[in-house]
């Protein structure tokens, strides 16, 4: 996906990020929440798999902190101690998992499962953004484990076989369901999107690691 990019509305200029996008830099105060800039221009390359080319060996070994879905789009994230993960589909109860998702009608990889490093979400606090980690709205709150670098490998999480697909960036539609900040500071830090390849049960506690 694109990285940062110039974007215009009926008031000037800013600098955009996500799709949806949302304000990255804007200090003339340019963007229209909730409107589709009028023409843009990507400052940086595609970036399709950012972090793919990492040795696998680095990402480290992992451990699940947190297990949440929610059943419909825009609903309540529901924390949970155990989920079933369904290949080619997504945790059951999930809204993802049964096509309801607010993305699901765009199809592709990566609808599946999303995970998102406690660091990040960390780091966020230290920059006076509150964000409890439900309210992230990935499947999975993860640590001990680089996400980037499984980023076009397969992984496991507990018994469940993945494949990382791309980074779960942040958008326009993250930080109206959450709060100011939360875009800008999740660029690059958003998470990890997976596919399931192997059905199982995924438990809070439960090991992340690298299969190749």
């Amino acid at each position: 996906m694109p990285g940062a990019f110039l974007a215009r509305n009926h008031g000037g200029w800013f600098v955009a990020f996500g799709v949806p996008p949302g304000a990255l830099f804007d200090p003339a105060g340019a963007a229209e929440p909730g409107s589709l800039p009028l023409e843009a221009a990507v400052l940086a390359p595609l970036e399709l798999r950012a972090g793919g080319d990492r040795d696998a060996a680095a990402a480290g070994t992992g451990m699940v902190e947190a297990i949440a879905i929610a059943t419909e789009k825009e609903g309540p994230m529901r924390p949970l101690d155990r989920v079933d993960a369904i290949a080619g589909a997504g945790l059951d109860g999930d809204r993802y998992a049964r096509g309801a998702g607010t993305f699901s009608a765009r199809g592709g990889s990566g609808r599946s499962l999303t995970l998102v490093d406690s660091a990040a979400l960390a780091a966020l606090a230290a920059d006076g953004i509150g964000l409890d980690p439900l309210d992230a709205r990935r499947n999975l709150v993860v640590s001990g484990i680089d996400l980037d670098a499984l980023i076009g490998r397969r992984f496991r999480v507990g018994e469940v076989e993945c494949l990382g697909a791309r980074r779960c960036e942040p958008c326009a539609h993250l930080e109206r369901l959450t709060g100011p900040g939360v875009l800008r500071g999740l660029v690059h830090r958003g998470g990890l999107r997976a596919d399931l390849l192997r059905s199982g049960e995924i438990r809070v506690g439960d090991a992340v690691e690298a299969l190749d």
